[in-house]
């Protein structure tokens, strides 16, 4: 890290600074996520839904979808590595702030460059994309737990509740660095899951090529939105950088992780498409899971994601419940007052799903609105701003980014507003139309039941 002009401080000044300094070097020094763990928990958050949810897609898109996903997946992780820089602006800028454990960092890098307005924006919108990340992933391991598992009884809107209960405990996990076991196991479950769904795709290949319906523009903009969401892991990328042992290699890390994302997405996503085509809107499902041919290599699959579902819940919650942790005053430690808040959080979660229990719908609005901005929007905006400040009292001076430079970052935000605002239209009128993207909540299923 570079150390903070000394040249115009006094000698208690500069012992100051060194002293923050050397603090800091030793706190990141004592944490554990190194470049390839950090790079297994982005895989372990992101990758999933995107690769059960993105056949579909490619079928509301058309085959300008294919592209769409290798753009997509290249413009993320980039986004990824500037938002990583950003964070390292500010605590190079800021140690005596953001030296330590830092809770927000998200939403601090937001507040150092657009000061409240930019903290408050950011905080709404990853709060509210890890409540809808942590709601499609409850919705689809209903899903597929009543794919798996045949009865009368244990329905979808049965098993939302079951599965919730069973998450409580492990939301109660501290930071990252206190569950990066579980990351690792989120990643080999998609891993497994994904050649395995690709062989049992190989093996469905019909006589006849399927057919393929031509995209709407709501069409197009909804499988805009699932696209987003597949590569939209930006709301965690700074609370897992902070716990690296040094948030400087972060970039590696995102490299490496959309790397092996692209390789589980994409074949997924071509197969699924060519081969089934329009299966997946006769059974009016999002999900590849319900159009594979059943047996056991099905269940397998339905299995690993479960799995997948189940970790990878606990990492995607956890910002949320720090960020609420910091505004009430809870202890960084485990306490009651943690287990209690957590466990309200995962009811809220389950009510959000009952409401709405439709991972597709969820999984389309998140990414088409706060997932974007959060992607393409934030990174880039905070990045320019970050660089055209300095310091009145000398300690940094501002950077000059070439002009090719801000035209990328320019152009990122946007595809980020256009895409995004397009995408969200196109959900809400679907749902209000009554189309694929609507549901009746299951509290009314219910009700109508014991009529």
């Amino acid at each position: 890290m570079s150390r903070l002009s000394l040249s115009s401080m006094d000698h208690d000044d500069v012992k100051l600074v060194q002293d923050v300094n050397v603090n800091y070097a030793a706190a990141t020094t004592a944490r554990g996520l190194g470049v390839l763990t950090t790079g297994i928990f982005i895989v372990g958050e992101m990758a999933g839904t995107g690769v059960l949810a993105l056949p579909r897609a490619i079928v509301d898109a058309g085959w300008f979808g294919l592209p769409l996903i290798i753009v997509g997946a290249f413009m993320s992780g980039y986004t990824g590595i500037i938002l990583g820089r950003c964070w390292t602006i500010v605590k190079e800028r800021f140690p005596e702030k953001y030296g330590g454990h830092t809770r927000y960092p998200y939403p601090a890098i937001g507040s150092e460059a657009f000061g409240k307005l930019g903290s408050y924006s950011v905080r709404f919108c990853v709060n509210a994309t890890l409540f809808g990340v942590s709601t499609v992933f409850l919705l689809l391991a209903a899903d597929n737990m009543q794919t798996l598992v045949h009865s009368s009884k244990l329905v979808f809107c049965v098993w939302l509740p079951i599965i919730a209960v069973c998450l409580v405990p492990l939301t109660w996990l501290g930071t990252p660095k206190d569950f990066w076991p579980v990351a690792i196991g989120a990643m080999g479950a998609t891993s497994i899951a994904c050649l395995l769904m690709f062989i049992q795709i190989l093996m469905d290949i019909p006589e006849e090529p399927p057919s393929h319906t031509s995209p709407s523009f709501v069409s197009f903009f909804i499988a805009f939105g699932t696209i987003i969401f597949a590569f939209g892991g930006h709301a965690a990328f700074p609370t897992i950088q902070h716990d690296m042992n040094d948030p400087r290699q972060f970039p590696k890390s995102v490299f490496l992780a959309y790397g092996i994302i692209v390789l589980m997405y994409f074949p997924i996503a071509a197969a699924g498409y060519f081969v089934y085509g329009d299966a997946f809107l006769d059974q009016n499902t999002d999900n590849i899971l319900d159009v594979i041919t059943p047996g056991g290599i099905q269940k397998t699959v339905i299995t690993m994601i479960m799995l997948h579902l189940v970790l990878g819940f606990v990492i995607v919650i956890n910002p949320l419940c720090q960020e609420l942790e910091e505004a009430l005053g809870i202890p960084l430690h485990f306490n009651w007052k943690r287990a209690v808040l957590r466990t309200m959080v995962v009811g809220l979660v389950l009510f959000t799903g009952e409401t709405i229990p439709h991972f597709g719908a969820i999984l389309s609005l998140v990414g088409g609105s706060t997932v974007t901005f959060l992607t393409f929007v934030f990174p880039s905006l905070f990045y320019l701003r970050l660089n055209a400040t300095e310091d009145p009292s000398g300690r940094w001076e501002k950077r000059n980014l070439s002009l090719h430079h801000k035209i990328i970052h320019a152009e990122i935000i946007l595809v980020g507003v256009v895409g995004g605002v397009a995408s969200t239209f196109s959900v809400i009128y679907s749902m209000a139309q009554g189309g694929s993207q609507f549901t009746v909540p299951c509290y009314v299923n219910a009700t109508a039941a014991h009529l």
